[in-house]
């Protein structure tokens, strides 16, 4: 076998994490095997949730019903992510943002339905979006620097793992390239 610089890598673990749970699901308690999330129907088996799971009969006479953690947080208004747009761009394609960051939420949420939009609400200075998780106000900004261009910057926090990223474009123009 030949030692390469990918195999060097592959063996550090230096400051990587133990655990692959996200911070709050750590938080929480264990579930059973299998658990079904009673507000939004996601199924918990195998140390993950997911929507396309295959319900079959057995799986729901098993079944342990509960409220996911992204449907808590959700309700309690708690986010691990927060967007802040910023600019003259924002007021004029409210709409056309809207509809990109709803369109990058559901597409997450399809294979990962913890990760989901907490609240979009609009200040004086444009439109703040909270996430139930970092990864997913991440991909926001980014796909709306692919899509409408623009600034993007990002603060994480050490104390509790959150995210504060800012999309800014100052000119008015036109939504398309």
């Amino acid at each position: 076998m030949t030692s390469g610089k990918g195999l060097i890598r592959a063996l550090n673990r230096r400051g990587s994490r133990t655990t692959k749970k996200p911070t709050v699901a750590a938080k929480g308690r264990a579930l059973p095997d299998p658990s079904c999330c009673e507000s939004c129907g996601a199924i918990f088996s195998r140390q993950t949730w997911r929507k396309d799971r295959q319900v079959t009969q057995a799986l729901m006479t098993n079944v342990h019903w509960t409220v996911c953690p992204a449907c808590r947080q959700a309700d309690s208004g708690e986010y691990y992510g927060r967007v802040a747009l910023r600019g003259a761009f924002v007021a004029a394609n409210e709409e056309a943002i809207r509809r990109r960051i709803e369109n990058v939420a559901d597409r997450a949420a399809a294979t990962q339905p913890q990760r989901r939009l907490v609240a979009i609400d609009r200040d004086r200075d444009g439109l703040d979006v909270l996430t139930t998780s970092q990864k997913l106000a991440h991909r926001i900004v980014n796909e709306l620097k692919k899509t409408f261009r623009g600034r993007a910057s990002y603060a994480w926090s050490d104390t509790d793992g959150s995210l504060f990223a800012t999309w800014q474009r100052d000119d008015v123009g036109r939504t398309s390239r």
